[in-house]
């Protein structure tokens, strides 16, 4: 029996389960949800009580004061030098000589490569011996010539005398004719010859490819041993570029063309770099789209189809140089760059969500909080946007303030979030 009953004591003393535990965690979630709640309570009537002491406690107010404001274009661009020449070879031959080399500079007229050009010197000597025969041919036909024509004066004195023939007289005469045709022929072809003399001398200038202008070397694509073949088309060697002034080039979308005009100032910056900027000048802006390229009145002879498909993007190129002294710009970097269209200096500003949006009769209004609280809607006028901040060029004074918005409404209880563990 006192087996039994101690088994039975032990029985009830110990957890089944964990039940025990849970039982004595459930007081204090129900706490901590009563005392949360509570809080969100005291909140909501506190911030009621503050609205009620001060009606502009849930309104975000702005002063209007004086400032900058710029209207501007924002656009991105490729940066790429003023002059890039692809400098090719017109002639086929193996390369015997390369001296360039990326980021070496040449002078416009500096030897770049060298070509053999084996070929192209028995070209120019053949050349210059068939205008050597030619000229030899018509120095024996003006010989002939010369004893033609005193044949002729012989026949026409016996003639003369009728101690001869009109016929002897006449074919001394065509003799005289035939010969002055032949120069001229043979004059002729010199001037052929010389022209093929000529044009084997620049086959061999080509095997000597030098610098068109003065420049960086951007690219190398061929090196010394290679052969070049410039039957089809005359296959470039290197690239040189005039780094140290360079042109951005800004895709400007066709919303933002009818604003723009030359002679615009800009700032860029580049991705590697941000915080500096460059300064330039609109130079140019295309007339047409880069579009046009493939436009199917262009690129085919039928002149069928659209001329553009029209869910693609349109941009139109604007133009902009800059100096490079220090070469911190590199071919083909990205700018992001900034048109100022206008621009106005100490002016009353307001940040622009303070403004409304125009009316039926094109105002624009501002919410102005009065000395003793109170609200009154005002028209004001607005100058430039720069979609934080405009300018107010007539009905608010600097110092007044307007209503810019409202604050958050403050949550309720039942919305204030559920305690850890509460289901």
């Amino acid at each position: 029996m006192t087996t039994a009953g101690h088994a039975e004591t032990s029985s009830r003393d110990a957890p089944a389960g964990g039940v025990t535990k849970t039982r004595r965690r459930l007081p204090v979630v129900a706490i901590a949800v009563v005392c949360l709640l509570s809080a969100g309570v005291a909140a909501v009537y506190g911030y009621r009580s503050k609205l009620a002491a001060d009606p502009l406690a849930d309104l975000l107010v702005a002063a209007a004061k004086p400032g900058d404001v710029e209207e501007t274009v924002q656009a991105t661009g490729s940066i790429r030098p003023v002059r890039m020449v692809a400098v090719g070879s017109q002639t086929s031959g193996r390369v015997l000589r390369m001296n360039a080399a990326i980021g070496k500079r040449f002078s416009a007229g500096d030897l770049i490569a060298e070509i053999d050009s084996v070929t192209q010197q028995n070209d120019l000597r053949t050349a210059e011996a068939a205008l050597e025969d030619v000229r030899a041919q018509k120095r024996q036909r003006e010989a002939a010539l010369a004893y033609a024509e005193q044949a002729l004066a012989r026949e026409g004195r016996t003639l003369a005398k009728e101690a001869s023939s009109r016929d002897s007289w006449e074919q001394a005469r065509t003799t005289v004719e035939t010969t002055r045709a032949q120069i001229d022929s043979l004059a002729a072809q010199i001037k052929q010859a010389e022209v093929k003399v000529a044009n084997a001398r620049v086959q061999l200038n080509y095997t000597q490819v030098v610098a068109p202008i003065s420049g960086t070397v951007l690219l190398v694509t061929v090196q010394e041993g290679q052969t070049v073949n410039a039957v089809q088309s005359a296959p470039t060697l290197v690239v040189l570029g005039q780094i140290d002034r360079m042109l951005v080039r800004a895709e400007i979308s066709e919303a933002d063309a009818p604003k723009i005009a030359v002679g615009q100032k800009a700032t860029f910056s580049i991705l590697g770099d941000p915080e500096r900027r460059w300064e330039a000048t609109l130079i140019s802006l295309d007339p047409a789209p880069d579009a046009l390229r493939t436009d199917s009145e262009i690129a085919s002879s039928d002149g069928a189809g659209s001329s553009t498909s029209s869910s693609s993007a349109i941009y139109y190129y604007g133009r902009f140089l800059v100096d490079n002294p220090d070469g911190v710009l590199r071919t083909y970097m990205t700018a992001q760059v900034r048109i100022t269209l206008a621009s106005a200096k100490g002016v009353v500003t307001l940040p622009t969500a303070a403004i409304s949006s125009p009316n039926e009769k094109g105002e624009r209004t501002v919410d102005v909080i009065n000395d003793d609280g109170s609200l009154s809607r005002r028209v004001v006028e607005v100058g430039l946007d720069d979609k934080v901040r405009s300018e107010i060029r007539n009905g608010l004074r600097t110092g007044e303030r307007v209503v810019a918005g409202r604050r958050a409404a403050n949550p309720s209880p039942s919305a204030m979030p559920a305690p850890p563990g509460a289901l």
